[in-house]
């Protein structure tokens, strides 16, 4: 049964240019004398380095963890020595240096222990995950998402689809066409293992019908499994089919929401150089150390697709592919759409790198911008069904507000607004520079509000310090009083006490004696006693 099919907006169809690539089986590209690891080969935070200078290290052995959720490990892609652990040249449109760790290598290409993963079906698919994390795969389809967050719907969700994304649709790249000729097997070894991870009810490999070989090879390769769960379906050549919601649409005619995920609407896309990688971090044990680059361009005499270590400098596979270097106007990392140019070629093959196009110098030039002319062509091949010429002019105009509100993040800079512009505006350039500055303003404003927060809380313990102070201070004056009193009241008593004792031993002075039970005759002896007391005292009394 035939998959229906849907279409996307707009969409351009151009010249493929891939042939020229594709006459030779992919080659191991040679092992370059020292690799250039950056740590951040990936979206999210930089990974953070295990290793020192001086310290040797095997083929595959991680030299920089992720510290944080949204990051990747990065290993190392030989065996030998680390040379050197800072900033670096790497491919990047803006051309700035980055954090990388350089490795001498020793020639010996000695491998760390690896730990396949035996019957990876009876793993909990958290702790699946965290085998593909520890692998450091990323998505090799351009972006560098971190595969394992991609692998984790959350509790709530249910994915109903996988889709492993073929298209391969920019023109000149084929790493991923030649991947599913050579390689289906391990292509769909991991997607199984995707599956697993995921739960998903469904699966999709798609692919381009101007890759006639590829859908072949891998519907017979399918047949080996009798997954009827899986399915390999051809889509139309249409740039940019490959762009991750326009592939959903013309599979399925759902539309993910603006801003939103394909997990929100139960699907989720992966690569299928991804799938591949995740075959070998599960079976083999085997880190993303290294992938599959198309090395093309009419300024290379033997365009081929090659095996790379990651960290091997451009140069190294420009000379593999015969590059005529006085013949280059330039050399792009991607393709002529979505690529950027790379002013040093000595920069390092990092794990999104698909392809390097080296373009000739005879190439027309490129005309000088002119105004915009408000033709709407841009808005007619845009495939997300965006106003480009409204995006352009708020970006211009630095107006960073009225740019969001024109949706300027469900942009993918595909560039077909730019290769139909009459007026040679480089209008993705604008998009991409209003995008870095929204990012910057709100990475300023989170600074802003955690030194505010932190100012808060420092206002905060300062005043309850006072706060716990005073009380301290209140309690013991409360206490000193109590024992002031406590001591007055004592000493109080003690004075009573002694006061009473005098009293006492005074009235018991005073206290008649006892005359009781006496004879007759005592008592005679007594009264005179008494009675010469008396006229003794009156005696005296008169003398004086």
């Amino acid at each position: 049964m035939t998959r229906r099919l849907w279409h996307f907006h707009g969409g351009l169809r151009l010249e493929g240019h891939k042939a020229m690539s594709m006459h030779e089986p992919i080659t191991d590209a040679p092992l370059p004398q020292r690799v250039v690891l950056p740590l951040s080969q990936h979206i999210g935070a930089p990974a953070e380095p295990e290793v020192e200078v001086g310290q040797r290290v095997l083929k595959g052995q991680r030299i920089a963890r992720a510290t944080e959720y949204v990051s990747a490990p990065v290993h190392a892609t030989t065996s030998g020595t680390v040379v050197a652990v800072g900033e670096r040249t790497v491919p990047h449109p803006s051309g700035l240096p980055a954090p990388c760790i350089v490795i001498e290598a020793d020639g010996k290409d000695e491998w760390i222990e690896r730990q396949p993963v035996r019957d990876y079906e009876s793993l909990d698919p958290s702790a699946l995950r965290n085998v593909i994390r520890e692998a450091g795969i990323v998505g090799l389809g351009g972006a560098g998402f971190p595969s394992f967050i991609k692998l984790n719907p959350g509790p709530d969700k249910v994915v109903d689809l996988l889709i492993l994304n073929g298209a391969e649709c920019e023109p000149y790249i084929t790493c991923d066409a030649m991947l599913m000729q050579e390689h289906p097997r391990r292509i769909i070894d991991g997607l199984l293992v995707m599956r697993h991870a995921l739960q998903a009810k469904h699966c999709i490999i798609a692919i381009e019908d101007n890759k006639k070989v590829a859908h072949t090879v891998l519907v017979n390769a399918l047949q080996e499994h009798e997954a009827e769960f899986i399915e390999v379906v051809q889509i139309p050549t249409i740039y940019p089919t490959g762009g991750e919601k326009q592939l959903i649409k013309i599979l399925t005619g759902r539309e993910v929401p603006s801003h939103g995920l394909p997990i929100d609407i139960g699907m989720v896309v992966h690569n299928v150089a991804t799938a591949a990688a995740v075959n070998d971090a599960i079976h083999e044990g085997t880190p993303l150390i290294e992938r599959i680059v198309t090395v093309t361009g009419e300024a290379v005499d033997r365009p081929r697709n090659l095996n790379v270590r990651i960290g091997t400098p451009f140069s190294t596979l420009l000379k593999s592919a015969e590059w005529r270097e006085d013949d280059t106007d330039e050399v792009l990392m991607g393709g002529p759409m979505m690529g950027f140019a790379v002013p040093d070629l000595d920069v390092p093959v990092v794990k999104t790198t698909n392809c390097l196009l080296a373009r000739p110098r005879n190439q027309p030039h490129r005309q000088p911008a002119m105004p915009c002319i408000r033709c709407g062509q841009c808005a007619t091949v845009c495939p997300a069904l965006l106003l480009p010429q409204q995006l352009y002019w708020y970006a211009h105009a630095r107006n960073f507000d009225r740019v969001q509100d024109y949706h300027l993040f469900d942009c993918i800079e595909c560039g077909c607004c730019a290769y139909v512009c009459p007026s040679h505006i480089p209008l993705v350039q604008f998009y991409r520079f209003a995008k870095t500055e929204i990012w910057a303003q709100e990475r300023q404003k989170e600074k802003a509000d955690r030194a505010r927060r932190r100012h808060e809380w420092h206002l905060e313990r300062l005043e309850r310090k006072k706060r716990e102070e005073e009380e301290r201070r209140r309690r013991k004056k409360e206490m000193l009083r109590k024992s002031r009193a406590a001591g007055d009241r004592g000493k109080q008593a003690e004075i009573e006490a002694a006061l009473a004792r005098v009293k006492a031993k005074k009235a018991a002075q005073q206290a008649p004696r006892n005359t009781d039970n006496l004879t007759e005759a005592q008592k005679q002896a007594i009264a005179a006693v008494e009675a010469r007391r008396q006229r003794l005292q009156q005696g005296d009394d008169g003398e004086s």
